[in-house]
């Protein structure tokens, strides 16, 4: 189905081709994902997992005391840490002290680990991954990581500019709506339905994924 449409139906709802396009997130440009640190991406992995289900700005608001307490979120030291470390941040005031989403850093920084050893660093693992098959991608995060299902990888690669569809409760109605989407959200399937659609308005408009998840998002929420 014609993705003119869509865009046309979201710059009406968002006042305008202009108001439309000073809404889209931004792209990392070539290159800029593989200068980040391994620490950033932990960092930002983490900073994401602790938004999901809390207050944002509350997380964003005491994130200097994270990074401190984490100690920058250098992953070669996180994917060993003594359990008493552990144990310590879970009392830590300058965080969030919840002891599940906590545990997820020793797992993440492993994964992270891992994924540099064999490409060099995590940003140069997630650059040759291509969009056309972010189902795949976010697969291998529910894999491999630690509380990386659902939304929460979608939103990490959003925030670091990778260039992705989030399905949000507005692109899934979306989606619906135009007759695209008929598994469980959150299922593989869902997401290969999800990853064909975008590949097709992709090849069709050469626009990038996360203007056309975020145009398709206009066309239903507020």
């Amino acid at each position: 189905m014609a993705f003119a449409r869509l865009y046309e139906q979201a710059a009406a709802r968002k006042g305008g081709e202009a108001a439309l396009q000073s809404l889209l997130p931004r792209i990392a440009e070539p290159g800029e994902l593989e200068v980040f640190g391994d620490d950033r991406y932990l960092s930002e992995i983490t900073r994401c997992i602790f938004k999901a289900g809390f207050v944002w700005r509350v997380i964003d608001n005491k994130w200097p005391g994270f990074e401190a307490a984490f100690d920058g979120f250098v992953p070669l030291y996180w994917q060993q840490v003594p359990p008493e470390v552990i144990e310590d941040l879970a009392r830590d005031e300058r965080i969030v002290r919840n002891l599940q989403k906590i545990r997820t850093v020793p797992e993440n920084a492993r994964m992270i680990v891992d994924a540099a050893r064999e490409h060099g660093s995590f940003g140069q693992f997630l650059a040759q991954w291509s969009s056309d098959d972010q189902a795949g991608l976010l697969l291998w995060f529910k894999r491999n990581g630690s509380r990386l299902g659902g939304n929460t990888a979608q939103y990490f690669l959003r925030r670091m500019g990778w260039d992705g569809f989030v399905l949000s409760g507005d692109v899934i109605a979306a989606l619906r709506r135009e007759n695209l989407l008929d598994a469980t959200p959150g299922t593989k399937k869902a997401l290969m339905q999800a990853q064909a659609a975008f590949n097709d308005w992709h090849r069709e408009t050469g626009l990038p994924y996360s203007h056309l998840s975020k145009i398709l998002s206009f066309t239903v929420g507020d």
